[in-house]
C-alpha cells in the first residue's frame, strides 16, 4: 500500500511539473505560441523574450513553486526521504517533457517539450531546505554579468550540489540532497545540449547588461548620426538662395 502512494506522489509531481505556465501566460499576454519563438522552450528565458520582463518574471515563479510544491506534497504525504528527493525531480522532467505538450516530430515520432528545468530545479532546492536561497546571488550574476542563458541555469544545480554539501557536513541536511542536486545538474545538461553546442560555436543567445548596453550603443549612434546629417539638411536650402540671388543680379 505504502508502495502505491509513494508512486502517487512521483505521478502527481510528475503532473504538476506538466503544467506549462509559460505557454499560458505568453498566450493570455501576446496571444502568440512561446513554442513558436527563439528556443521554443516554456521556461522563464525565452517567455521574457516572447513577452516581456514581467512574464519571464511571472513564469519563473511559478515554475519554482512546482518543484517546491512537489517537495511539500511529498512531505505531507510519506515520510520517506527518497520520495522527498524524487518528487521534485519528477517535477523537473515533467516541466521538460510536458505530458500536456506532446506532439508529433518530423518523423512522426511523438515528442514531449517543455523547458529546460532551471527554475523548476531551483524550487525543488527550496523546498527541500530553504537555506539555500543564500546561493541565490550566483545564478543572479550568472544571468545580468555572464549572461548566457545555459550557464545560467547549470549554475543553479551546481550551487545546490555546493550548498547541500556544506550543509551536510554542518548535519543541517541530509547526503540524499546532496544526489538531488547531482541527478537535476544531469537532467539539466541532457537538457541544455543545443545550448552547449551553441555556446561552444559562438552562437548562444546572451541576456543581461549586455544586450542592454549594445542597445544603448545603437540608440546614441543613431542619435549621433540624425545630428550629423541635420545641418546638412539645414544648409542646403540657404546654399541655393545664393544662387538664386547671383542669377538674379
Amino acid at each position: 500500500m505504502q508502495l502505491l502512494i509513494d508512486a502517487g506522489v512521483i505521478l502527481l509531481a510528475y503532473i504538476l511539473g506538466s503544467i506549462p505556465f509559460g505557454l499560458l501566460i505568453v498566450r493570455l499576454a501576446t496571444g502568440k505560441d512561446v513554442r513558436k519563438i527563439a528556443s521554443g522552450r516554456t521556461g522563464g528565458t525565452n517567455v521574457m523574450r516572447a513577452a516581456g520582463c514581467w512574464a519571464g518574471l511571472a513564469t519563473a515563479i511559478f515554475d519554482i513553486l512546482k518543484g517546491a510544491g512537489a517537495v511539500w506534497a511529498a512531505r505531507a504525504i510519506t515520510n520517506n526521504i527518497w520520495i522527498e528527493v524524487l518528487a521534485p525531480l519528477a517535477a523537473v522532467l515533467g516541466h521538460n517533457y510536458s505530458i500536456f505538450l506532446a506532439e508529433h516530430n518530423v518523423n512522426g515520432k511523438i515528442r514531449l517539450r517543455g523547458g529546460a528545468g532551471g527554475a523548476t530545479a531551483a524550487g525543488g532546492a527550496i523546498g527541500l531546505q530553504w537555506s539555500v536561497l543564500f546561493g541565490l546571488p550566483i545564478p543572479v550574476f550568472m544571468f545580468f554579468g555572464v549572461g548566457y542563458a545555459s550557464l545560467t541555469t547549470l549554475s543553479i544545480s551546481l550551487t545546490a550540489i555546493l550548498l547541500f554539501t556544506i550543509l551536510y557536513l554542518l548535519g543541517r541536511a541530509p547526503w540524499q540532497y546532496i544526489i538531488y542536486g547531482g541527478a537535476t545538474l544531469l537532467i539539466l545538461l541532457w537538457a541544455l545540449r543545443p545550448n552547449l553546442r551553441a555556446l561552444v560555436e559562438g552562437r548562444e543567445r546572451f541576456h543581461g547588461w549586455r544586450p542592454w548596453k549594445r542597445k544603448e550603443g545603437r540608440e546614441s549612434k543613431d542619435v549621433e548620426m540624425s545630428k550629423e546629417m541635420k545641418p546638412a539638411r539645414q544648409t542646403e536650402p540657404e546654399h541655393k538662395k545664393k544662387i538664386r540671388k547671383q542669377k538674379t543680379r
